[in-house]
């Protein structure tokens, strides 16, 4: 998937309820895990933490 030119993954768990995402940018990889029942809620929140990442001045994306 791909989120303002940032390429991330979201693959649900074995656990209900849990799905897994990873994104980078640059050098920068920032992976985790969110609780929610819908995938587009998972979505959403991945991209927030993007956009947050994003706003950082120090970081740009490179291609």
């Amino acid at each position: 998937m791909n989120h303002k030119g940032v390429e991330y993954t979201l693959v649900r768990s074995e656990t209900p309820g849990i799905w897994k995402w990873q994104f980078r940018i640059g050098d920068l990889v920032r992976s985790g895990k969110t609780e929610a029942r819908l995938a587009l809620l998972a979505m959403r929140r991945v991209q927030l933490k993007i956009d947050r990442e994003l706003k950082h001045p120090a970081r740009k994306l490179t291609s």
